[in-house]
């Protein structure tokens, strides 16, 4: 996985917490897990999640990621992993991986980075990516394909 990926979906992680006042104090916290790079930098990711800013009680102001990608409350981080996968379902040869916002494209390169011969391509948007499978494999071999690259997929009989 990209290292923009992991490190938005850290961010993503330490704002959902509710504690990040400053950017100064989210570099700290990311320094600590090992990301490192510049405030401008941050502030480019914070604009690319669309964070906002909103008034604690305890802290004054505190960064918030905006509702639509509130992730944390609707997918507990054991469920996304690393690679931010969610769900998949199949539509005869094709599938629909369902991740996290933001990681539908860093997984899919994934995907074809690895080139399965089960998978003809794959297109990703910001948190979905269409799996179009080769004419005549059949589903259960494109799962098995997937299983190989996603860990977090369960592989089905």
């Amino acid at each position: 996985m990209k290292t923009r990926t992991r490190r938005l979906m850290e961010i993503r992680k330490l704002i959902s917490t509710g504690t990040i006042g400053t950017q100064e104090e989210l570099l700290q916290k990311l320094e600590k897990k090992g990301f490192r790079y510049t405030q401008a930098t941050l502030s480019r990711d914070l604009k690319f999640l669309k964070v906002g800013r909103k008034a604690d009680s305890k802290k004054g102001m505190v960064y918030v990621l905006p509702e639509e990608t509130g992730w944390n409350d609707v997918v507990p981080e054991e469920t996304a992993g690393k690679t931010g996968f969610i769900s998949l379902e199949f539509s005869h040869n094709l599938g629909v991986i369902k991740t996290i916002p933001g990681f539908a494209s860093g997984l899919a390169y994934l995907i074809d980075h690895h080139q399965p011969y089960e998978i003809l391509a794959t297109v990703a948007g910001d948190d979905t990516i269409l799996v179009i499978g080769r004419e005549g494999v059949k589903k259960s071999d494109i799962q098995k394909a997937l299983a190989l690259i996603i860990p977090e997929i369960e592989r089905k009989p």
